[in-house]
């Protein structure tokens, strides 16, 4: 079994300048770094990542905070995180929260309690005074959502640009009821609210009190919420929805009820999950690049860790996103 002295002897290199290598010092030239990987793979040189570990007090384990892991976008999400984690050596702890603020707290206590370096959350349900204690503990990033308050990186969508484009579209598309369908009173869902009115007043529509509906989520929800509409003594033409899922439930309903999407009803999604294209008719939807908030969150992450980053500072990274035209509008 090949040892750290050997591939100092096969590099020519000290044996302090092979460790500063595999542990990731800085100061350490990009030709030296690649010599000793190369010598380390020819070789068959692994390193004692435990008592790396245990030296530098890490786990090398990341939770990732996800609300629901059957939502397509939040996978993708996933994806991008794992795929930066799986380069630099981390693995993930996938941790479902269900939208629930008790268990996102006791998941929250694996990074005060040292099993796990750090966290990155893909939604957040409690107010950020009662997260903040924790990033005493370890980084903390906020991926896709977002917190004005928040005192840590953040890596967003541009969810006020996104959800102006949507029903900009639909305006422009002639219609003047507009119903619109949200998720929690987050920063990102009150991002959309915003970019949602800023289209309507503009063109100087009115959206009644009964035509904008909360806590839409799931299918599930899709279906009740349009059987609320269906009840409306006078209904909207165009539907805003907060996910595809949402938006797919909807169109399979209005079909069950004789109504033509979007002849009777338009129906708009968000995220451009696999679903969107699969429907009939297919679902104009707003494009979210989930798997590269995700790459890019957890560069961050590896960054603060580092020490090459100021963790307890806000800092924002923001993505746009785009209208994706299809049928049902």
């Amino acid at each position: 079994m090949a040892t750290i002295a050997d591939v100092a002897d096969y590099t020519g290199l000290s044996r302090a300048t092979v460790s500063r290598v595999i542990n990731d010092y800085p100061h350490v030239s990009k030709d030296k770094r690649q010599l000793v990987h190369e010598a380390m793979k020819e070789l068959g040189y692994f390193p004692n990542t435990s008592a790396r570990n245990l030296r530098n007090r890490r786990t090398n384990l990341v939770a990732v905070l996800i609300p629901r892991l059957t939502n397509p976008f939040f996978t993708l999400i996933l994806d991008g995180i794992e795929k930066v984690a799986e380069e630099n050596g981390f693995q993930l702890i996938i941790c479902q929260t269900k939208s629930s603020k008790k268990k996102e707290l006791e998941f929250l206590n694996l990074l005060q309690t040292k099993q796990v370096d750090g966290v990155i959350f893909t939604s957040i349900e409690n107010d950020w005074e009662q997260i903040q204690p924790y990033t005493d503990h370890g980084p903390i990033i906020l991926c896709n959502e977002y917190h004005h308050d928040a005192t840590v990186p953040m890596v967003r969508l541009n969810q006020v640009q996104g959800s102006y484009l949507g029903t900009k579209h639909l305006i422009e598309r002639g219609h003047q009821r507009l119903a619109y369908c949200m998720g929690s009173t987050s920063g990102l869902s009150n991002d959309r609210r915003k970019g949602f009115f800023q289209a309507v007043d503009e063109a100087g529509l009115e959206v009644k009190s009964e035509w904008i509906f909360h806590d839409t989520y799931t299918m599930e929800d899709g279906v009740k919420t349009f059987n609320k509409i269906l009840t409306l003594a006078e209904r909207p033409t165009a539907i805003f929805t907060g996910g595809d899922e949402v938006a797919a439930a909807m169109v399979k309903e209005a079909k069950r009820n004789g109504l033509d999407v979007p002849g009777d009803m338009a129906i708009l999604g968000f995220d451009d999950q696999p679903i969107a294209s699969m429907i009939e008719p297919e679902l104009t939807t707003i494009y979210q690049p989930g798997a590269e908030i995700g790459s890019r969150a957890m560069t961050i992450f590896i960054d603060c860790l580092k020490g090459k980053r100021e963790r307890v500072r806000q800092s924002v990274m923001e993505l746009p996103l785009s209208l994706i035209i299809r049928k049902s509008t």
